[in-house]
């Protein structure tokens, strides 16, 4: 039996001051799926991302990464795991360079010399970004920087990626680019956006939360094209877009069937 990427189970979070946000999440994900979480705003789509590598704790209920629970003597190699690429390249961009960027994960593990090299200079590669490595990060474009800051996270060579928002801010070029670099890297993704269009880009299964609790999980065109839920939960596609029509021509394209992604049924 395969054991999950990531595994939640009735994962519940407050923050100080007793507001509640999250309210008993349970959430598989397998090695290698790309998944969507998608919700309105306050629906604790952030918090529960920074569960996923610790960074904050559940008040009740587990999280596991690859097995391994997510705690306290386990945290440096639940952090090595999971990557954040979080909605802000200014969060993780902060040094002279890019290339200094992408290498400061790693050399921070104890990577040097020759492989601290290599690994930076294949994280750069696999997000076009290497003729800028010399480049200051705040000389970058918009669409420059979130892929400089995805190659920050490449560097540590995670199991699972995790993208806050990755769309937010682009023009349509840098937005088209970004998604081809997601689309080849061969990881485990987590999408957290508002961006229903970008999400059925991205990934074949959807999962929707609201006030705290998962609301439906299944394929993301299927999801996309039930205008009651969407409505029920305050989202809502761009005039005239059709997810199926979308799902079709893409499956077409990959030679797929109609979901991209087997015959996973629609569970909400």
């Amino acid at each position: 039996m395969t054991v999950p990427a990531l595994r939640l189970r009735q994962v519940a979070y407050a923050y100080p001051g007793g507001r509640q946000v999250l309210y008993g999440v349970d959430l598989d994900v397998a090695p290698g799926e790309r998944v969507a979480v998608l919700g309105p705003n306050g629906a604790g789509k952030t918090t529960l991302m920074l569960h996923l590598n610790g960074v904050l704790r559940p008040g009740a209920g587990t999280v596991e990464v690859g097995g391994l629970p997510v705690e306290e003597p386990h945290l440096r190699e639940v952090r090595r795991r999971v990557g954040i690429v979080f909605q802000d390249p200014d969060d993780q961009l902060f040094m002279p360079t890019a290339h200094d960027d992408v290498a400061f994960g790693p050399a921070n593990l104890g990577v040097a010399g020759d492989e601290l090299e290599a690994r930076v200079a294949e994280a750069l590669a696999a997000v076009g970004m290497s003729h800028l490595a010399s480049s200051p990060p705040h000389h970058l474009s918009g669409g420059e920087a979130r892929r400089v800051a995805l190659a920050t996270v490449l560097a540590m060579r995670p199991e699972v990626l995790v993208l806050d928002e990755p769309s937010s801010h682009l023009d349509p070029l840098a937005r088209s680019e970004l998604a081809q670099v997601l689309l080849g890297l061969d990881t485990t993704l987590v999408v957290v956006t508002h961006d229903l269009p970008y999400a059925l880009q991205l990934c074949p299964r959807a999962v929707l939360l609201d006030d705290g609790v998962v609301v439906a999980d299944g394929p993301t065109a299927e999801l996309l094209a039930d205008a009651e839920l969407l409505r029920a939960h305050r989202l809502e596609l761009p005039f005239g877009f059709d997810p199926r029509v979308v799902a079709a021509g893409a499956a077409r394209a990959r030679g797929a069937g109609p979901d991209g992604d087997g015959d996973r049924p629609l569970r909400a």
